[in-house]
């Protein structure tokens, strides 16, 4: 935790950019693990259901921040990159952690089919509605040029995100009234020494205000801590900024998934992409107009486009039978291991 001063001085004192966003961005991972507790404790009040969506939500709070912060700095292709990098990081390292730190000292562990059917589903949603408006622009650009496309890509946008917010929203009255007795995962355990309501409360706001501090931090420095270290923007944007944003969800899957909760894991893991897609991602658009920096949900690299589709299809073919292994861990972290490399290369 004293990194969050330390940061704070480094930057007023005009330290190199390396410094200041290696030290804010390392500042995020216990402020994510406050989150954790907070929400854990709060979880332990309103249900498994409420609360791996509080889990979800929060731990995504500190990652919705970071984009924010990255688009009032203009840098689009950065938040698109962002939100790739953090469906892969929770659908592939997310879960495939969990799963191997589940399974150690365990042959299989199991969750219910019907959620990890229901998340496929959904998975397949947000592999859909960012490949439309990349194909649709694709086509506009040849029949139309590209400054007509260009404002047909944004009123399709504003369309596509309003679309995934109503999905989201009924998503949330499916599981959470209407067939939350079908898909409620295990049964939450009674905390050995609960927090106080308020305690909660003041620690998750006092969490995410102090993320967003080093956020700022970490976005004003993002671009010339990537020229000097040699690193594309578009591979700190797919790959490190997700990483720090999503920490409280890898540290909250590896808790549970060392309990044998691996209905909340999968919850939490696959749950917190599918959010990202339709709840972050859309809010992202509606904010952009209100900052006066327009951002549209077209994806022109093709490679960011089969990383979500390759996404997809690992984590549905992992979820099918209802049972891990460790070696099935293995594969998810191989998988985005091999994305990790292309987008690392890619210039």
């Amino acid at each position: 935790m004293l990194l969050i001063p330390v940061s704070v001085a480094l930057h007023f004192l005009h330290a190199p950019a390396v410094a200041v966003f290696a030290c804010a961005a390392a500042a995020i991972l216990p402020l994510a693990e406050w989150i954790r507790r907070a929400t854990e404790q709060l979880a332990h009040r309103t249900g498994s259901a409420i609360g791996g969506l509080l889990n979800v939500t929060f731990g995504n709070m500190a990652e919705l921040i970071l984009a924010l912060f990255v688009l009032r700095a203009g840098n689009l292709a950065v938040v698109k990159a962002t939100i790739i990098g953090s469906i892969l990081g929770n659908s592939l390292l997310g879960l495939g952690v969990a799963i191997l730190a589940g399974t150690v000292g365990r042959e299989k562990q199991s969750f219910r089919r019907e959620r990890a059917g229901l998340l496929g589903s959904l998975l397949m949603l947000s592999v859909i509605a960012l490949l439309v408006p990349a194909v649709f622009d694709s086509v506009e650009r040849a029949s139309v040029g590209a400054p007509r496309a260009a404002a047909l890509d944004q009123h399709l946008s504003l369309g596509v995100a309003v679309v995934l917010l109503l999905a989201y929203f009924a998503n949330l009255g499916y599981t959470l009234i209407t067939h939350r007795v079908f898909l409620d995962g295990d049964d939450e355990e009674a905390a050995s020494d609960p927090w106080p309501l308020a305690r909660s409360l003041g620690i998750l706001v006092a969490a995410t205000l102090a993320v967003a501090l080093e956020a700022e931090l970490v976005t004003g420095a993002l671009e010339a801590a990537a020229l000097t270290t040699g690193l594309s923007t578009i591979f700190l944007g797919v790959i490190i900024l997700p990483l720090l944003g999503n920490a409280s969800e890898y540290f909250s899957a590896i808790y549970f998934a060392r309990k044998g909760r691996m209905d909340l894991v999968v919850g939490l893991t696959a749950g917190s992409g599918i959010q990202v897609a339709l709840l972050t991602a859309p809010l992202l658009v509606l904010i952009s107009y209100a900052m006066g920096t327009p951002m549209d949900l077209v994806f022109h690299d093709p490679l960011e486009l089969f990383a979500i589709a390759g996404a997809a299809f690992a984590v549905n073919s992992i979820a099918q039978d209802g049972e891990t292994t460790w070696f099935e861990g293995v594969l998810l972290i191989a998988v985005y291991s091999l994305f990790a490399l292309t987008f690392y290369f890619l210039k």
